[in-house]
């Protein structure tokens, strides 16, 4: 009985361990096109929750993004509840097979992703500065096209492997 009960826990954690695959999403409608999305005007309103799930601080972000060609410029400003403002500028190209790649001042080398149906996976390390310190948090993105105005997405911010909390947004196309 024990080995059974320990062997039930195992195959538990394990499950919980596993990823979920933005092939999952492939026949989810409507389509996500981030060049006919992120086209305009987008404002979204978010929060930041530690790990345990307390919201830390609160945002609003309006983002004016164009594209020209494969290369899309998504210049977000942000608006926080303790009243600090920030501007990131996204330089974003598409590649081939719903592929994705991006930079950012403050992205530490690279961002990548990959769209599939009605789902972006979107990953990328960011230097956060925390208390005159820089710190390079991993960020993990899933975003996800409601319809053809409202997208939302859920990020999953980690260092060296351990959980540091999450960033939950709602967009919403003007």
């Amino acid at each position: 009985m024990k080995s059974w009960l320990i062997a039930a826990l195992m195959a538990l954690l394990l499950g919980g361990c596993s990823s979920v695959d933005i092939a999952d999403y492939r026949n989810e409608k409507p389509q996500l096109d981030l060049a006919r999305y992120f086209d305009g005007t987008v404002d979204a309103w978010g929060v930041f929750q530690d790990r345990s799930g307390k919201v830390v601080k609160r945002f609003k972000v309006t983002i004016d993004a164009q594209w020209r060609g494969d290369v899309g410029t998504l210049d977000e400003h942000f608006e926080y509840s303790d009243g600090s403002t920030q501007r990131r500028v996204w330089t974003v190209t598409k590649l081939a097979d719903g592929r994705y790649t991006g930079r950012a001042d403050d992205v530490v080398g690279e961002a990548t992703g990959e769209a599939q149906g009605n789902a972006l996976r979107w990953r990328y390390t960011m230097a956060l500065p925390v208390d005159g310190s820089i710190y390079h948090v991993a960020f993990d993105d899933w975003m996800f096209l409601m319809d053809d105005k409202t997208m939302l997405n859920r990020s999953f911010m980690t260092k060296f492997g351990v959980e540091l909390g999450q960033v939950t947004l709602s967009f919403r196309k003007r």
